[in-house]
Order: structure tokens, then C-alpha cells, then sequence
């Protein structure tokens, strides 16, 4: 085994170390100019003209160096920002960029303006402008914010206060507590005549809506509970078949009238069924002749020959009607014929009509 000497073991490490620095080193005429939010560079040198010259590996040669070199300007850069541990000190080490400078260019055509409507351009012709209202108002009596509608609404209930304005021109006798209450009341009413309209008008343009609306004031028979509970249990995409059931609930199937779920084949699943049922519909779709359904056609001829049976048995069923009202009819002229016929013995032999003449 030959010796191996010092000098030669440290040139070696050394040509290593200058191999390795070259490769994180690199030196340009003119720097580079950078837009790290982007992750762009931007390489003002000239490139050696004499090695683009042409097509073949050289040139390749050339354009991959030149990347890769302004590739590590740019991770350089890089690894010069403020970094952090992304999701504690076990996570993965992350940069944060800065903000871009360079505008990038956009990649499909801006859309274009919607024209306006007519209510627009009226708005703007007339000078109007929308305004939207905030849905808390501040409460001076709670001291609170609430909101403007609906239940514990800025201000109360009006019916409930202990305090009414009399309005100007009102009878100064009238109860202004009890007009409030029954104007109240008519309110309530009236919504819920509109809730029962709506209702209807559903229910008339086909919407799965309960035949008998609810009452609302709680008066429902055990019937009408039922139905409706039963309706908003299927109306889950489940058809009811996740849906927790109620504590007293009777545990049954749920009702499939309202329709079938489609079923859909798996996206992820056996590649050679896949591949036969495409075949096959391309199969079907080339060939010229038509696609023949034997369970249709089948079921196409028993329909048939049950309907001509049926117009068979009913056309024998009338000729057998008619053949029995003649044989009617000729039982009761042959009785009439009879009946003459005794009639004519019983007469006295004269030769007479049986008719006696005035003197």
C-alpha cells in the first residue's frame, strides 16, 4: 500500500472547499435587481453571445449555468430576510416576503362595467343615493345597544310602557293604552294572513308544503304533529336516516314517496368496470344499428296483446248484447202474434168485424 502524504490529503480538502464555495458563489458585472415579494430577478448582463450562437448542447449548457446562477442570487437574498418557526419550534422554517413592487401583468382581460338598470339610472338622475341603515340602535332607557326590530328592540314594546303619547287631533278620552294593544293585535294578525297566503300560493305552485298549515296558537291535533314531524324528517339529504329522533318518537322507516335518491358510481373505484361501461357506450354510439331493449320490448308486446284481447272481449261482449235484444224483440212478436191469433178463434163465426152497426 503506498504511502499517502500530508500535503496531498490537505490540497485535496482544499480543492474540495474552493469546489463547494464556487458553487454558492457567484459574481456579476452588474448586480441583479430584485423583487423578493414576487420571488423575480432581474439580470442586466449581456450573455456571452458566443456559446448562444446556434442550437445544440452547448447552448443548453449555457442557459442552464446561467440560471442556475441567477437562481442562487436570488435564494441568497432570500435567506437574508427575517425568518420564524411556522407552528412552534418544530415547524418548518418560512421567510416573510416583502411587499411586491413590480406590477405583474394580468393574465385574462379585465371584465367589463355592467350597465346600469333602470332604477339606477333614474337614482342617478334624480340624485338619489342608498343609505343603509344599521341594525343596533342605541337605548337610552337600557342603556345598550339593541336592535332596531324584532324580539327586545330598541325602545320596547310600545303597548307595555308605562307611558303613552297622545297623538295631535286623537280623542283625549280614547285609552291610548288599549289602541295600542289592538293595533298590535291587528298587526299580528295580518301577518299571519299573509303567512297563510304565501302558504298557499306554495302549496298551489307545487312546493312540498303541509296540506293544513299549523295554527299558531298552539292548538294542533296529534295528527297534524305527526305529519308535519314526518315531513321534516325527510327533508334531510339523508331522507331522515341520520336525523336523532325525538325522545317519545316511534323508530320508523322514513317515508320515500317524496322521490329517489340518485345514485352515483364511485369516483375511486374499480378502473377495468369504468373502462368496460365506456367501451361499451362508444360501442353503442358507433354502430348503426339501433340499441334493442328486451325487457322494454317484451313488456311493449304483453301491453299490446292485452289491449287487443281486451277490445277482442268487449267487441264479442256488444255483439253478444245485440244478438240477445233481437232475440227479445222476436219473443215478443211471436207473443203478440199469438195472442192475435187466439183472439180471431174466439170470434163469432159471421164473418164480422165483431162491430155492431147503427140502425
Amino acid at each position: 500500500m503506498a504511502a499517502v502524504r500530508v500535503e496531498e490529503v490537505l490540497a485535496a480538502a482544499e480543492e474540495q472547499e474552493a469546489e463547494r464555495r464556487r458553487s454558492v458563489t457567484v459574481e456579476k458585472e452588474l448586480e441583479l435587481e430584485f423583487d423578493l415579494g414576487n420571488l423575480l430577478a432581474l439580470d442586466r448582463n449581456p450573455p456571452p453571445a458566443a456559446g448562444l450562437r446556434g442550437a445544440g448542447p452547448r447552448r443548453e449548457a449555457q442557459l442552464r449555468a446561467l440560471a442556475r446562477d441567477n437562481t442562487q442570487l436570488l435564494v441568497a437574498r432570500l435567506w437574508e430576510l427575517p425568518a420564524e418557526r411556522a407552528g412552534g419550534a418544530g415547524g418548518p422554517l418560512v421567510a416573510r416576503l416583502p411587499e411586491p413592487a413590480f406590477r405583474l401583468p394580468r393574465e385574462k382581460p379585465p371584465p367589463r362595467p355592467r350597465p346600469p338598470t333602470r332604477w339606477e339610472q333614474f337614482a342617478r338622475l334624480k340624485g338619489i343615493r342608498r343609505r343603509k341603515r344599521t341594525s343596533l340602535v342605541w337605548d337610552e332607557q337600557a342603556k345598550e345597544w339593541r336592535r332596531r326590530w324584532g324580539y327586545r328592540r330598541a325602545g320596547g314594546d310600545p303597548a307595555r310602557a308605562w307611558l303613552a303619547e297622545v297623538p295631535a287631533g286623537a280623542d283625549p278620552e280614547e285609552n291610548q293604552f288599549a289602541r295600542l294593544r289592538r293595533e298590535k293585535r291587528e298587526r299580528v294578525a295580518r301577518n299571519e294572513l299573509n303567512r297563510l297566503r304565501n302558504l298557499a300560493r306554495a302549496h298551489r305552485a307545487g312546493a312540498a308544503v303541509p296540506a293544513a298549515p299549523l295554527h299558531p296558537t298552539g292548538h294542533q291535533s296529534r295528527e297534524e304533529l305527526g305529519r308535519v314531524a314526518r315531513v321534516a324528517r325527510v327533508s334531510t339529504a339523508s331522507l331522515g336516516r341520520f336525523q336523532p329522533r325525538l325522545p317519545k318518537e316511534p323508530a320508523e322507516p322514513p317515508s320515500r314517496s317524496g322521490g329517489r335518491k340518485r345514485r352515483f358510481e364511485p369516483l375511486l373505484g374499480n378502473l377495468a368496470a369504468e373502462r368496460s361501461r365506456q367501451l361499451e357506450l362508444l360501442r353503442d354510439m358507433g354502430s348503426k344499428k339501433p340499441v334493442l331493449d328486451i325487457t322494454r320490448a317484451v313488456n311493449k308486446q304483453l301491453r299490446q296483446e292485452e289491449a287487443e284481447a281486451a277490445a277482442a272481449k268487449g267487441k264479442k261482449q256488444s255483439q253478444r248484447g245485440k244478438r240477445g235484444r233481437r232475440q227479445q224483440r222476436a219473443g215478443r212478436s211471436s207473443k203478440k202474434s199469438g195472442a192475435r191469433r187466439q183472439q180471431q178463434q174466439q170470434r163469432p163465426a159471421g164473418g164480422g168485424t165483431g162491430r155492431r152497426k147503427k140502425a
